[in-house]
């Protein structure tokens, strides 16, 4: 979080930076005054080279004017010439102390050009302004990798001003190091000694414990969270993987129900426990349903499609009755998805289901005219249902629209060679099979 200073225009201009010295004319303010709204203005469209000029004849006039400098810094800033931006904002400091934007331009300056450490010790002086800049601080020592001072500001903002997303991932980045896992561990053990409601202490603890494959600990922490917050559903991911290792699939499934509901949980934690479930129902296929029931709450999620991904599975197993159902699945919430469309209609063809596969090809077309594949398909579908005639017309007006697809060229010829097989035309039907056989040696020349 910064405190960009961007849209700070003369916000700074009071009364006392007017004031001149007895022998300036009386013309001097007006002057002064006309190039400085002239550079607002020229900053404004942009034009910081002229707005530069003219803070420059500001400068003449009032050399002593921090206004003018923090003009400058910002116009510097906005054309990226950091060490000029820098320059102009520290003489700012350097003439007001406590002037916060000032400091704020500096930081800006070293955020931008990654002088992170640098960054340091200005954040630190602008944390006497506002609090919130403790937060910056914190991000900035995990950059520089100074985890020990991370740790002990992370404690102390959990502990001031309650816990925070991004803290918690800092916090689970810094415990991937060994060194700071025995010390963490025991000043949790003893957080959750004193606070046994606190249930993100918890957490982190079945968190450490998992990192160092101790599953066993990582699973008596999320009892015991169980026990003290019977409605905690961070404890059902722990005790989820509990009962699949032991083969209790209604109790998992329970606790798998409870986390996917959850608003609290990652995704990333959501996808592996599914991935865990889906594992599990291959050899338990009574928990089928529960699977179905599950790929439900993912229907939201724009990352990843559930359905389609749990289709791709079984397809790889070859189980395409399964591959089926679940593509079809992902079809009725993702129409528009070609990938996924393709997908079932070739989990259609090896299993076999033509009438699916040519009701639902001459329905894409319509959606889709020029997909060659889409002709592909229904033209194999209604050559295995004996519409000959229909699978020709098919097929030649979907030639019109492969390009540089050697492959799809091939199946093309040859389903043109079934369906004129078909309507006993057997010059046709040699002359497809043998330009599928002259393309297909192509393929093998490349």
């Amino acid at each position: 979080m910064r405190f960009l200073i961007y849209g700070f225009m003369g916000l700074l201009v009071s009364p006392s930076l007017w004031a001149q010295e007895p022998e300036d004319t009386a013309l001097a303010p007006d002057d002064f005054q006309n190039h400085y709204y002239e550079s607002l203005k020229q900053k404004g469209i942009e034009n910081y080279d002229k707005a530069l000029d003219e803070l420059n004849q500001c400068e003449k006039i009032q050399p002593n004017n921090a206004v003018v400098y923090f003009e400058k810094g910002k116009n510097y800033y906005f054309m990226k010439r950091y060490n000029e931006a820098f320059d102009q904002f520290k003489k700012v400091t350097e003439m007001d102390d406590k002037n916060r934007w000032a400091w704020a331009g500096m930081y800006d300056v070293c955020y931008d050009t990654k002088d992170y450490n640098r960054a340091i010790a200005i954040v630190q002086k602008l944390i006497e302004f506002k609090a919130d800049y403790k937060e910056d601080l914190c991000s900035l020592y995990m950059l520089t990798k100074q985890y020990d001072k991370a740790l002990d500001l992370i404690n102390d903002l959990n502990a001031t001003v309650g816990k925070s997303d991004k803290r918690e991932l800092y916090m689970a980045q810094i415990l991937q190091d060994a060194k700071y896992q025995g010390p963490e561990k025991n000043d949790l053990v003893d957080k959750i000694k004193k606070f046994p409601k606190d249930e993100s202490n918890y957490i982190a603890l079945i968190y450490l414990y998992s990192q160092s494959n101790q599953e066993e600990k990582a699973l008596e922490v999320a009892r015991q969270l169980e026990k003290e917050i019977p409605n905690s559903e961070w404890a059902q991911v722990s005790l989820f993987k509990y009962h699949l290792n032991g083969n209790n699939g209604e109790q998992a499934v329970k606790s798998m129900n409870i986390v996917l509901a959850s608003d609290k949980i990652d995704k990333k934690i959501k996808h592996r426990m599914l991935n865990e479930f889906l594992i599990f129902t291959k050899t338990n296929p009574q928990f089928e349903s529960d699977l179905d029931k599950a790929i439900g709450y993912f229907d939201e999620d724009k990352e990843v499609n559930v359905a389609k991904e749990i289709g791709k599975f079984y397809q790889a197993k070859k189980e395409w009755a399964k591959a089926v159902k679940y593509y079809e699945m992902h079809q009725k919430s993702h129409s528009d998805d070609m990938e996924g469309i393709l997908l079932l209609l070739q989990a259609y063809t090896e299993s076999l289901q033509f009438e699916k596969l040519g009701r639902l090809s001459t329905e894409l077309i319509e959606l889709f005219p020029t997909q060659p594949q889409l002709y592909y398909y229904n033209g194999l579908a209604l050559n295995q249902l004996r519409q000959y005639k229909l699978a020709k017309n098919t097929l030649e007006a979907g030639l019109d629209f492969i390009v540089d697809d050697l492959v799809l060229e091939i199946n093309f010829n040859l389903q043109l060679g079934e369906a004129y097989a078909g309507l006993g035309d057997a010059k046709k039907k040699n002359e497809y099979f043998e330009k599928a056989s002259q393309l297909l040696e192509k393929t093998k020349k490349k």
